[in-house]
């Protein structure tokens, strides 16, 4: 016959069970509020890209009901109902569409974010990070709250090593070529230190001219540019059309066709998609960015 010890003792066990239990079904976003996840969402809305990427590749596509109208990877993507813009989503298309779970991110108007939490919506707002490395505990985070814990730590770990194999790679370089990383069509406009690009040029074994400065874009100042005098430029395009543009002007009407990168040609393109969004395509873009500041790195692959 069990003592009132050893009564008390199981009985405390199983309440501490069921307090960790509970405990479980409940997450904090990244701005904070709760989001119950006791049940695996079966209708998803996804308010950026990025998020939509990482959705896709956990193979939670069938549970997308909602993307904004950028999400255009992969081509499934195009299918889903659009509910509006990155920082314009419709409330009222999104209440239609009856989600069990809105993810925003932190490039989504708090006003938006905000006036959907005060509807009572099961919104889920994951921020934004400064550093590569911020991706994996992004995929990680999505797949808990989607159940999907187990494909997100396995295709984190994959992306995880392919990012290490292209650090290796770039182990034994020694000259760090400065770098002015510009935005198609919207004149000097570049990245600084709080943007996840720095680090993506950092990592890529390059100096942003750019990365003394503490914000995440910037309209650069073209006497400063030509100051620095950088030797390689990268255009962010989402076309080698659009590229080529970007590329005509700043060789003929920038007036800055006495820095080395102009006077060498070393004026390269960069898919904006790959480059600008934090999803699983941000090491494309790092194995890209590489190989055009240091082909000499790769030549042996």
């Amino acid at each position: 016959m069990r003592s009132k010890k050893t009564h008390w003792m199981l009985l405390f066990i199983v309440l501490c069970a069921i307090t960790l239990e509970g405990q479980e079904k409940i997450i904090k976003d990244d701005l904070g509020f709760h989001y119950d996840m006791s049940a695996p969402p079966q209708r998803i809305v996804s308010l950026a890209p990025n998020i939509t990427e990482i959705l896709f590749a956990l193979g939670l596509g069938e549970k997308i009901v909602g993307v904004t109208r950028f999400c255009d990877f992969p081509e499934e993507a195009l299918k889903k109902e659009k509910i509006g813009g990155l920082v314009n989503p419709n409330p009222e298309k999104i209440i239609a569409l009856n989600p069990d779970l809105i993810m925003g991110f932190r490039g989504n108007p708090l006003r938006i974010l905000e006036r959907l939490r005060n509807l009572n919506l099961p919104l889920f707002v994951l921020d934004t990070g400064t550093t590569i490395e911020s991706l994996f505990p992004l995929i990680k985070k999505i797949g808990r709250v989607t159940h999907a814990e187990k494909r997100a730590e396995f295709f984190a770990r994959s992306l995880s090593a392919r990012y290490e194999n292209i650090l290796k790679s770039l182990q034994s370089v020694e000259h760090k070529p400065k770098v002015f990383l510009s935005l198609h069509g919207m004149g000097l406009w570049t990245c600084g230190s709080e943007s996840f690009l720095n680090d993506l040029i950092h990592k890529a074994r390059g100096v942003n001219i750019a990365g003394n400065i503490p914000r995440k874009w910037l309209n650069y100042n073209r006497e400063q540019l030509i100051h620095e005098e950088p030797e390689v430029i990268i255009i962010l395009s989402k076309s080698k059309k659009e590229f080529l543009k970007s590329r005509h002007w700043i060789r003929n009407e920038a007036h800055l066709d006495g820095i080395k990168a102009v006077t060498k040609d070393e004026i390269f393109f960069l898919d904006e998609n790959l480059a600008t969004r934090l999803g699983p395509r941000l090491i494309q873009a790092l194995e890209e960015l590489s190989r055009l500041l240091h082909p000499q790195s790769f030549e042996k692959e």
